[in-house]
């Protein structure tokens, strides 16, 4: 071995791995047992009650989920818990006590409808309707302010262009501007545009004749309570003018016998306006489900007519088309009533009177087989 040359380690030899037998035993067979059918209980769901709240979910939305994998997780999140809601069982209960009477059931449907006007909990009149009814109720009384006035500054002049006399009786009631044309038809039109519509509408019609009320009790409360608001304005402010110049002039029984009978033919041309109006009007309103179309419907008969029936008169001077306009017609029987100067002259007023006896008798023939027709459901 030289000096120079690196030691390397003898090599140990590895031992090697002795293979060993691998001993096979034999599979044995799997017994065939038969295992005994155990009864399996139905697991019945019970029923929400107010002890088990509804959460909303059945038992598969629950465990699974119903989501169908595109909504925002991160928007539902924010919602917040939902309140939890109850069923609870519900039985119908008939009233075994005794009923109010008949007279007691009307007046429950009248006032309803007239006190409506000026209390809460009754039917709810919309406030611009309110608002215009105050508004000509005063405006109606401008003539009775005016006499008033006539009675303070001792104008005879004055007196005479507004005070009680055959002419502005007429006027009070039948005038054409603005009475008929701004205020008591557009009244007509507010009242009945929803009095029997909406009932249909809405279903209440059903509570209506669920209860112990018929027919012609309904359609008559109806018909009363438009009327009576009309009256209010019609009648109990041509009243009011009359009081006005016997008290404000201090008129004697004289002055009150010759002018009576004028009072009274206005007074009566004011309640055929005040039928015939309702009539119409409650007319178009059982045929309808809104308020629109039997206001509009009311205008477009007393001012459509009219003013076609001018037409009329002024290209081919025939006055007959006045016939079939309301207004028209009430102002020639009126005219005929108070003695004032006739503005037709090519038939009589008995034409007027039996025009409006069938425009009046077609209005109810059409409410009342409406009425009769409605079912004891929602429409």
């Amino acid at each position: 071995m030289n000096e120079g040359e690196p030691i390397t380690p003898p090599q140990i030899p590895q031992p090697q791995p002795i293979p060993q037998p691998v001993v096979t035993t034999p599979q044995q067979p799997i017994p065939n047992v038969t295992q005994p059918i155990q009864s399996v209980e139905p697991v019945t769901t019970p029923m929400a009650t107010a002890e088990t709240p509804v959460t909303g979910q059945t038992r598969m939305e629950a465990a699974w989920g119903s989501s169908e994998g595109d909504e925002d997780y991160t928007e539902m999140a924010s919602v917040g818990h939902t309140g939890s809601g109850e069923i609870f069982q519900q039985n119908y209960e008939p009233w075994r006590g005794e009923l109010n009477p008949r007279w007691m059931r009307n007046w429950a449907i009248l006032r309803h409808h007239v006190l409506g006007i000026v209390k809460k909990g009754h039917r709810p009149w919309g406030v611009p309707t309110k608002i215009f009814l105050v508004l000509v109720f005063f405006a109606s009384l401008s003539d009775a302010g005016l006499t008033l006035l006539a009675s303070l500054i001792g104008e005879s002049d004055f007196h005479s262009m507004w005070g009680v006399n055959r002419d502005n009786l007429y006027g009070h009631v039948l005038g054409f501007f603005p009475r008929n044309v701004m205020y008591y038809p557009i009244v007509a039109a507010l009242l009945v545009g929803g009095v029997i519509s909406e009932d249909r509408n809405h279903g209440t019609s059903a509570l209506y004749f669920s209860r112990p009320i018929n027919r012609f009790d309904y359609v008559g409360m109806k018909y009363a309570s438009v009327a009576i608001i009309q009256a209010v304005i019609i009648i109990f402010t041509l009243f009011l003018y009359y009081l006005t110049e016997i008290m404000a002039f201090g008129r004697g029984w004289a002055w009150i016998i010759d002018t009576f009978p004028l009072f009274l033919g206005a007074l009566v041309g004011g309640v055929l306006l005040i039928i015939t109006y309702t009539s119409i009007g409650l007319a178009l309103s059982s045929v309808s489900k809104g308020k629109f179309f039997p206001g509009i419907g009311l205008l477009a008969i007393i001012l459509g007519t009219k003013t076609l029936a001018i037409i009329v008169k002024n290209l081919f001077d025939r006055e007959i088309l006045y016939l079939l306009s309301p207004y028209d017609c009430l102002a020639h029987v009126g005219q005929a009533l108070v003695k004032t100067q006739p503005t037709y002259d090519q038939y009589s007023w008995t034409w007027s009177l039996a025009s409006l006896i069938v425009m009046n008798a077609i209005s109810l023939y059409v409410l009342s087989s409406r009425v009769s027709s409605m079912e004891v459901t929602r429409e």
